[in-house]
C-alpha cells in the first residue's frame, strides 16, 4: 500500500487544533452533501470538557436545562464510575435544533474529532431534519429559545415560592413524563364561529325529525333517571374531550387546585417530554443512519489520500467497537445492540440496491438492483420509524447473520418453544416479532383519563388497557397514583381492564395507596 503524501492530509497525528478541525469539517461536509445528498441543518460545533459532557449526561443531554436534585443525582452516579474507569463518556453530544449543535470533547484525539463530526453533525442532523416523526413533533428552531424560557422561570417559581414547593411539583411531573406525551395528532380546534354553525344545524335537524308521538310511550321505571345520568356523563366526557392518553395535559388544563405557575411547570415538563418522543422510536434508524453516515465518509477521505493510515487504523477501532455485538450466551450481552443491528440494515440495504441475489429479489422487488442506494436510504430514513423499517427492510440474509430465531415463552408452558426458524415462513415471523419489540405501544402502559364530575365527588378516573395479561407492578403503580392526586387534589381510582375482553381485572384508588 503507498503512503499519502503529507501534503494531502487534512491532519497527521492525534493533536487538534481549530484550523484542523475546520479543514476537516469541509472536507466532510463536501462528501456528505455534495456526494451523498444529505440534507442538514446549520452546524454549531462546540468543545466541552469531561466535566461538562458529564453535566449533559444528568441532564437528559439538554444544553440549557432548570435544576433538579435528580439531576445532580445522575452527576454523582455518572461521575464515580467515570473517574473509577468503569464507564466510558460519549464522544459526541448532539442537539435536534436550528443550527444543530454538536457537543465535542476536547479529550478526543484529533481522528476521532472528524469521525463523530460526521457522526454526528452530517449523520444525526440529517436524520432530525428530515424524519417525519421530527418534522411533526419538534420545532427544532424553537426548542432552545424555549428550554432557555424554562430555566429562567422554574428559578423565578424557586426564588418566589421556594425550591421545596416547586420540587414537589417537578417530582411528580417527572413521575407522569411517560404519561405526558400525545401519540397522535390532535384534530384542530374548531372556531367559534364553527361551532355555532355546528349547534345550529344540529337544532334544525332535531326539529324536522322530531315526533311529538314519541312522548306517549311509556317508560321503564327508573330508566329515565339512568338515561339522565349517562346523558350527563356523556356530555362532560365531550366538554373535557375524553379518554384523554396525556395525562400531564389533562392535569394541567383541569387540576382545581393548581396555580398557574405550577401549570406552567407541568406544561414545560410535558413540552420536553414530546421533544424527546420521536427519539424513542428511531433509536435502530438514527444510530444506524449516524453510523453508517461516519463510515461512508471516512472511507471515501481515506480513498482521497486526505487521511492517514495510522488515523484510519484508529477509526476502524472505534467504529468496530461501536457496532460490536454480543452473542446471546456472552456476559456482555444486553440485547441487540442498535449501532449493530442499524448499521447492519443500512449496509444490507446498499448490498440488495446494487448486487441483489435471486432471494432479495424475491423479497424486495422494489429495490433490488435499482442502483440507488443513497436514494434508497435517504427515502427510508425519512419515512419510517424503527417498527416499520424493521418490518419493511430486514432481509433473510441479515437475519441469518445475526442468527435470529423466534422463541414462544407462555408462562403456561413448561419449556420455550423456538417457534420460528430460517425459512420462508421463520423469516417473516422474526421479522414481525422483532418490528413488535421496537413498537412502544407493546412496553408503554395504556392509561387514560376516561372520567370525571366536576361538579360532583371530582373524583378522577382512570383505565388501564391491559394487554397480553401483563399489569403493573404495584408498588410503582400506587406511588403513581399519589403523584397524580398530588396535582390534582382529589381522589383518583385506576381500573385495570383487558384490552380482549373488556373485563375489569383490577380496581384500585389513591385511598389505598
Amino acid at each position: 500500500m503507498a503512503k499519502r503524501p503529507p501534503s494531502s492530509l487534512l491532519f497527521s497525528g492525534s493533536e487538534w487544533s481549530f484550523a484542523t478541525l475546520s479543514r476537516a469539517y469541509e472536507a466532510i461536509e463536501e462528501i456528505a452533501v455534495g456526494e451523498m445528498g444529505l440534507d442538514v441543518y446549520p452546524n454549531q460545533i462546540e468543545i466541552i470538557s469531561s466535566e461538562q459532557m458529564l453535566d449533559a449526561y444528568s441532564s437528559i443531554g439538554m444544553p440549557l436545562m432548570y435544576q433538579h436534585w435528580s439531576f445532580g443525582k445522575r452527576f454523582v452516579f455518572e461521575s464515580h464510575f467515570y473517574r473509577k474507569g468503569r464507564r466510558g463518556l460519549a464522544y459526541e453530544l448532539v442537539i435536534n435544533s436550528n443550527p444543530c449543535i454538536t457537543y465535542l470533547m476536547e479529550e478526543n484525539t484529533m481522528p476521532m474529532q472528524a469521525l463523530v463530526t460526521a457522526h454526528a453533525a452530517f449523520g444525526h442532523n440529517h436524520f432530525f431534519k428530515n424524519n417525519y416523526l421530527f418534522r411533526q413533533w419538534t420545532d427544532a428552531g424553537a426548542i432552545l429559545g424555549y428550554m432557555d424560557f424554562a430555566k429562567k422561570y422554574i428559578t423565578k417559581c424557586e426564588e418566589r415560592h421556594g425550591i421545596a414547593a416547586v420540587e414537589e411539583v417537578l417530582d411528580s411531573a417527572h413521575a407522569l413524563m411517560d404519561q405526558g406525551v400525545f401519540h397522535y395528532r390532535r384534530p384542530p380546534r374548531l372556531s367559534p364561529a364553527k361551532v355555532t354553525e355546528r349547534a345550529r344545524e344540529r337544532l334544525e335537524y332535531e326539529e324536522q325529525t322530531y315526533s311529538d308521538l314519541w312522548r306517549t310511550l311509556p317508560t321503564a321505571v327508573g330508566s329515565a333517571g339512568i338515561e339522565e345520568a349517562e346523558k350527563e356523563a356523556l356530555e362532560r366526557k365531550k366538554v373535557l374531550n375524553l379518554p384523554e392518553e396525556n395525562l400531564l395535559y389533562f392535569l394541567e388544563k383541569h387540576s382545581l387546585i393548581l396555580e398557574p405557575w405550577q401549570r406552567e411547570i407541568l406544561r414545560i415538563v410535558r413540552v420536553i417530554a414530546q421533544y424527546f418522543y420521536p427519539q424513542g422510536q428511531t433509536k435502530v434508524m438514527n444510530e444506524g443512519c449516524a453510523t453508517f453516515v461516519h463510515y461512508t465518509i471516512i472511507n471515501r477521505l481515506f480513498d482521497q489520500g486526505r487521511m492517514s493510515e495510522g488515523a484510519m487504523l484508529e477509526l476502524l477501532a472505534s467504529h468496530a467497537n461501536v457496532v460490536f455485538q454480543p452473542g446471546f450466551d456472552d456476559p456482555r450481552f444486553s440485547g441487540i445492540n442498535p449501532y449493530a443491528l442499524g448499521f447492519a440494515m443500512m449496509q444490507d440495504i446498499e448490498r440488495i440496491c446494487t448486487t441483489p441475489t435471486a432471494e432479495d429479489k424475491d423479497w424486495f422487488p422494489d429495490i433490488a438492483g435499482n442502483g440507488d442506494s443513497m436514494g434508497t436510504l435517504i427515502d427510508a430514513w425519512e419515512n419510517h420509524r424503527d417498527e416499520s423499517f424493521v418490518l419493511q427492510y430486514l432481509s433473510p440474509a441479515l437475519i441469518r447473520k445475526f442468527r435470529l430465531f423466534h422463541l414462544s415463552d407462555l408462562a403456561t408452558d413448561r419449556f420455550c418453544e423456538v417457534a420460528s426458524i430460517h425459512d420462508e415462513r421463520g423469516y417473516s415471523a422474526v421479522r414481525a416479532a422483532l418490528a413488535r419489540n421496537y413498537d412502544p405501544s407493546t412496553h408503554r402502559p395504556d392509561i387514560q383519563v376516561v372520567d370525571v364530575d366536576l361538579l360532583g365527588d371530582r373524583q378522577l378516573r382512570l383505565r388501564h388497557r391491559i394487554r397480553n395479561g401483563v399489569l403493573l407492578d404495584e408498588a410503582e403503580r400506587d406511588r403513581t397514583l399519589a403523584h397524580i392526586r398530588r396535582l390534582w387534589g382529589y381522589g383518583v381510582s385506576l381500573a385495570g381492564v383487558d384490552s380482549a375482553t373488556d373485563k375489569v381485572l383490577y380496581e384500585c384508588s389513591s385511598a389505598q395507596a
